[in-house]
């Protein structure tokens, strides 16, 4: 599925599935689903899959949206951490999601990609 990024507001179906690459043009994955703070009304993180074939030995990480950028002409996001950044991620798997509401837990992630915290 390619999304057409013509609007600052888009739907998390249109995002979910789009491609994610770092600024060297490496392929860090595809987005899986969107996390929403529901007390704040933002998209707090963007969940990530990379590594593995076929879904099988993949990895799921959180990444804070503050994180990434929409390259709209290539209809895809970057985001500007390398290959071994991410494998070094605190990262899941689809059967063992962290608590997102966990603050402790969420400024870690944020420290670990070098971005503020959303709340703060």
């Amino acid at each position: 599925m390619t999304t057409v990024f013509t609007s600052p507001i888009l739907s998390s179906s249109s995002i979910t599935g789009d491609k994610v690459v770092n600024r060297q043009g490496e392929d860090l994955g595809d987005i899986k689903d969107l996390m929403i703070d529901l007390d704040n009304g933002r998209v707090a993180y963007a969940v990530l899959e990379f590594g593995g074939f076929l879904g099988l030995g993949s990895k799921l990480f959180a990444v804070p949206l503050t994180a990434m950028e929409v390259d709209t002409e290539n209809h895809r996001f970057i985001f500007d951490q390398s290959k071994e950044t991410l494998q070094n991620a605190p990262g899941f798997d689809k059967d063992d999601w962290p608590d997102f509401s966990n603050r402790d837990w969420g400024t870690h992630v944020h420290a670990h990609y070098g971005v503020r915290p959303y709340w703060e």
